[in-house]
């Protein structure tokens, strides 16, 4: 099974030093609505809150990250250490997604003085594909799925020697990812434990390899329907699973990495689900009580602090917890109330 190796979050985090946003951390008051408990569980009707919660948390704000998620990270360190290396083609990279990897790709891309070509479905929305130029990728409408996309991209990469990128199964990508966990540790000494989404598992495989140098425990989030990770731990081995959950445009990957599943299983780490509506209401929290605007995916890792049993997290007392809100790609139109 592929294991992510420390040496490679320490390497990405010489390529990446000066290039990315130094992540912010901002505590949280206790016992305020952004560490309120219940709603969805089955012995849960509402908010539940008895006094100040025995733990410390703080938010890590990678949604402020250059093309607004942590997956500037990994494309910086994809792509730079490419050309680092020499081994960054005429060609440039390619990538078949219209979300946070393909936006990443495409900038890391131009900032490295490399072309980028991403594929998406000819049903995707305008604005993705606006936004990708405004990038400086040139954006190929391919089919009306994303996996006539991927195709289409794989075939590109095949006949030009484009680079083809990955959106998380990918050493780099994950290695680029785990700076933050580096980061953090900075900024809050004292943490015990990093909270973070997990789609298809490049964040959580990057952040528990680094945190797991330092004694730090990781928790893993998903949606109950979308638990790519949480199915492959219970069976030992990559499965794969249905998509069908709120937060699935960001976390909605079928299947995990061998790397997020070699990293769930060694080291102190924690699986966790948590219902839609959690994750609904922890996403409007973040907004009524800080302005935060962050996608559903983002939201989710705050979800596990919130969320009624038997879903998410209990951190114990006295425990120093980070939150980590990886991306805020998203419409806030539905977080603004109208008369």
């Amino acid at each position: 099974m592929q294991r992510l190796d420390p040496a490679e979050v320490k390497a990405a985090a010489g390529r990446t030093a000066g290039h990315i946003r130094p992540v912010s951390v901002v505590p949280v008051e206790p016992g305020g609505v952004l560490t309120a408990r219940g709603g969805t569980g089955p012995e849960q009707d509402g908010p539940e809150q008895d006094g100040p919660e025995p733990y410390r948390l703080w938010l890590a704000l990678e949604q402020m990250q250059h093309t607004g998620s942590y997956k500037a990270r990994g494309a910086w360190n994809f792509v730079a250490a490419h050309r680092d290396a020499g081994t960054l083609p005429a060609a440039g990279v390619t990538i078949a997604s219209g979300g946070n990897a393909g936006l990443a790709c495409a900038w890391a891309a131009r900032r490295c003085g490399a072309r980028a070509t991403v594929f998406l479905p000819a049903t995707a929305p305008e604005v993705k594909v606006e936004r990708l130029r405004g990038y400086g990728a040139e954006v190929r409408l391919t089919g009306s799925t994303y996996a006539e996309a991927l195709t289409a991209c794989e075939e590109f990469a095949a006949s030009t020697g484009a680079l083809r990128s990955h959106a998380y199964d990918h050493p780099l990508i994950a290695a680029g990812a785990g700076t933050l966990a580096e980061e953090i540790r900075q900024r809050v000494p004292e943490a015990d434990t990093l909270v973070v989404a997990v789609g298809g598992g490049g964040l959580f495989a990057g952040v528990a390899t680094a945190a797991g140098r330092h004694g730090l425990r990781t928790v893993a989030v998903e949606p109950e329907h979308c638990r790519a990770l949480n199915a492959a731990v219970e069976a030992g081995r990559i499965v794969d699973v249905t998509v069908d959950s709120v937060a699935a445009d960001s976390l909605g990957a079928p299947r995990t990495s061998e790397m997020a599943l070699s990293a769930a299983l060694g080291g102190d780490a924690r699986s966790v689900l948590v219902p839609d509506a959690d994750i609904l209401r922890a996403r409007r929290a973040l907004w009524e009580d800080r302005r935060l605007v962050v996608e559903t995916g983002a939201a989710s890792a705050l979800a596990a602090l919130t969320a009624g049993e038997p879903y998410g997290y209990r951190p114990s007392p006295g425990e120093n917890v980070v939150v980590v809100l990886c991306g805020a790609n998203t419409d806030p139109g539905d977080l603004v109330e109208r008369d």
